[in-house]
């Protein structure tokens, strides 16, 4: 049994949340479905770049809105409600639990909020991408604000279980990610115990199926705003490789889509978070632009490592 599974197995009430916002949380859609199946009570959350006050719905403690089919609001650019009313198209009510970025002192707050309503043993923060496994020193970070506001915060958190996900293997050289330092970063957790293993995303299986019609509804209702990683990852998926462009947004750039791109990369969040050289300099941080302000100065005291290319 893949390891991560296995870790899982104790769990029974589990939050998938977006590491890195917007569209992550669609990169998740495949462990919902699956871990719904294993008869698991499964909660979807994502850190929202939408305009939630515009949005109707129930809103839970300080912080954190309910989003569903009916909710409304930002008309230009809002996945999670378009996440919503595509599980309501196939019969099912599933409410996205969305929040503003914020420093980790916030986002623990929201998470401790969603542990205490949903009484969760389990939390699976999910990356499209896989710069949150950089460590710091790299040559580039990808984009790491939002994903180290969520590591940070869920690393103080205290839940039984907690993971790492990454979902769409290269497609961060679009930000100019080194890909030897993630299998770098692979290798280590590996060496440390913390890698739980990798899942092939394939055509034929239906977690794959529900994440292609999901990204292909969301995208359809985000004209322009396509998800570049989700889109890639599905084109993966389907067995597209090499300079593939399945959006308009990145055809004036190189992309190199490969099997690796749709396989789901495992690891034990506090691991992970250990291993992060600059996590210390954000956790103690309550607004974004202070964690902004905290990576560039971890930065402004380092010399990045150079740029390696893979042997291959």
């Amino acid at each position: 049994m893949l390891p991560l599974l296995e870790a899982l197995e104790p769990c029974q009430r589990i939050l998938i949340a977006g590491a890195g916002g917007g569209f992550d949380v669609v990169a998740g859609v495949p462990l919902y479905e699956y871990l719904r199946a294993q008869g698991k009570q499964v909660w979807l959350a994502s850190l929202s770049f939408s305009e939630l006050s515009k949005a109707r719905g129930r809103k839970r403690g300080t912080y954190i809105l309910e989003v569903d089919a009916d909710s409304g609001g930002d008309e230009d650019y809002f996945p999670e409600r378009y996440l919503s009313e595509w599980f309501w198209l196939g019969g099912e009510s599933v409410p996205v639990y969305c929040y503003k970025a914020a420093g980790p002192m916030v986002m623990l707050e929201i998470y401790q909020q969603m542990v205490r309503d949903f009484q969760l043993d389990g939390l699976i923060l999910v990356d499209g991408g896989t710069d949150i496994l950089m460590r710091g020193d790299e040559p580039a970070l990808g984009t790491p604000l939002e994903d180290m506001c969520s590591l940070a915060a869920a690393e103080m958190l205290e839940v039984a279980h907690k993971f790492v996900v990454c979902l769409g293997f290269g497609v961060d050289a679009f930000h100019e990610v080194c890909h030897h330092y993630v299998l770098e970063a692979i290798a280590d957790l590996n060496r440390h115990g913390d890698y739980l293993g990798a899942l092939s995303l394939t055509g034929d299986m239906p977690e794959f199926q529900a994440l292609t019609e999901a990204v292909e509804y969301v995208c359809s209702r985000t004209p322009g705003k396509e998800s570049i990683v989700m889109t890639s990852v599905v084109a993966a998926g389907r067995g597209n490789f090499g300079n593939f462009h399945p959006t308009v947004r990145t055809s004036e750039s190189q992309l190199f889509l490969n099997p690796l791109m749709s396989m789901y990369f495992c690891f034990r969040l506090d691991g992970l978070a250990r291993r992060c050289l600059y996590l210390d300099y954000l956790k103690a941080k309550y607004g974004r632009w202070e964690v902004h302000r905290g990576i560039c100065n971890f930065l402004s005291t380092i010399t990045p490592r150079e740029w390696k290319r893979l042997p291959l």
